[in-house]
């Protein structure tokens, strides 16, 4: 593998470096899908995202569109969205992991502190570099990522950076698959992994990727067991020395990630009770949620993601007045417009549109195949 490293300069600062996006197949196409015999299960089927085929000077806003949830994209300077803007993402649930082969032409990118307020996402990401180069700035570190690089953070924090035209396999997966090991990740954050726990990881995605369109609903928990085992692994040894400061930050927020997890629909799940089960004060509370807008903003969207999940499932007939129950609305109109404003349909149709593919949520091993983001993709992930 060819050795990241890491600079205080600002990534947008640097000059662009020119490259040639081909309109070609993709470097892995997965194989082609075999023969099934009668009443096998159903393998695995993709999302699709593609700019291609609209007019130049829509393609970016489109990108941007589709990346809003995640991140805002910009253009490089010097370029127009008459330029067009070439991009396309092919999306695979397995289970609580979302895989995503994607090629995009070059673009800045920002996740700032208002968007980790408004937004449901915190997951980990994986990314293994295919071709070309990117920056991202975390705390004022840059880290730079190389073509056959595997780079790891948090969508929990606030970043922002640039890529140039490149090819690059996405790994998202959800904080609760590995809060048990969030003090070690966090410590690796925004981290080029490296040593022979990265190359495995790097081998098996590979593998893995050429075998997406043949995977079956059977296959996926021991797939998500080896991904998450991996990415723990490649995270140890790459992680870096931290203060103890830091580390102690880190226990408390496992800690209380864990007992929110946990406790997601007493009504116990209060400020002032956290504050008592974890040992510390209100203003500690705050500090270490401050980043998420505030504890009560991080329970409310776990709960929103909750009920997101729940309506989703075939097998769950429950009233949607005692889902938003559970997720801690006594007013079921309050319920429906905060769900609105968090996932941009109402709890109706989420639950309609399940009924009608007459299949379960991605949570328990289908695919959803509606969805016009990537946000949409990532909601029913954990």
């Amino acid at each position: 593998m060819a050795t990241g490293s890491e600079s205080d300069d600002d990534p947008a600062a640097e000059q662009e470096r020119p490259a040639h996006m081909e309109r070609r197949r993709w470097p892995r196409e997965p194989a082609m899908r075999k023969e099934r015999p009668p009443h096998a299960s159903p393998a695995l089927e993709p999302l699709r995202f593609s700019t291609q085929d609209l007019p130049p000077a829509e393609q970016f806003q489109a990108w941007r569109a589709h990346m809003a949830p995640l991140v805002d994209v910009h253009l490089p300077e010097g370029k127009s969205p008459e330029d067009g803007f070439l991009a396309e993402q092919t999306g695979w649930h397995l289970g609580d992991i979302l895989i995503v082969q994607q090629r995009a032409h070059a673009h800045r990118y920002i996740r700032d502190q208002a968007m980790l307020r408004s937004s449901p996402i915190d997951h980990w990401n994986v990314c293994l570099q295919r071709s070309g180069q990117a920056w991202t700035e975390v705390n004022r570190r840059v880290t730079e990522t190389a073509a056959g690089e595997i780079f790891f953070m948090s969508l929990g924090s606030p970043y922002r950076g640039r890529t140039t035209d490149t090819e690059a396999l996405l790994v998202f997966l959800p904080y609760e698959l590995l809060a048990r090991d969030a003090s070690l990740l966090q410590s690796a954050g925004n981290t080029v992994l490296s040593g022979s726990h990265a190359e495995l990881l790097t081998g098996y995605l590979t593998g893995l990727e050429t075998n997406l369109g043949n995977l079956t609903i059977e296959e996926v928990p021991r797939i998500i067991q080896t991904i998450g085992d991996m990415v723990v692994a490649g995270a140890a040894s790459s992680t870096r020395t931290d203060t103890g400061q830091n580390q102690t930050n880190m226990g408390l927020m496992e800690r209380a990630h864990r007992y929110i997890h946990v406790n997601l629909h007493s009504e116990n799940l209060t400020p002032d009770v956290m504050c008592r089960a974890l040992g510390i004060s209100r203003t500690r509370l705050y500090q270490l949620f401050e980043a998420s807008g505030g504890v009560l903003n991080y329970i409310r969207k776990r709960r929103l993601l909750q009920a997101y999940a729940d309506l989703s499932n075939s097998a769950d007939h429950r009233p949607i007045s005692e889902i938003a129950e559970a997720a801690g609305f006594e007013v079921a109109a309050n319920f429906t417009r905060a769900f609105i404003h968090e996932f941009g349909l109402s709890p109706r149709e989420i639950r309609r549109t399940m009924a009608t593919q007459q299949r379960p949520a991605p949570a328990i091993g289908s695919t959803r195949r509606s969805g016009k983001t990537i946000g949409d993709w990532l909601a029913l992930t954990g």
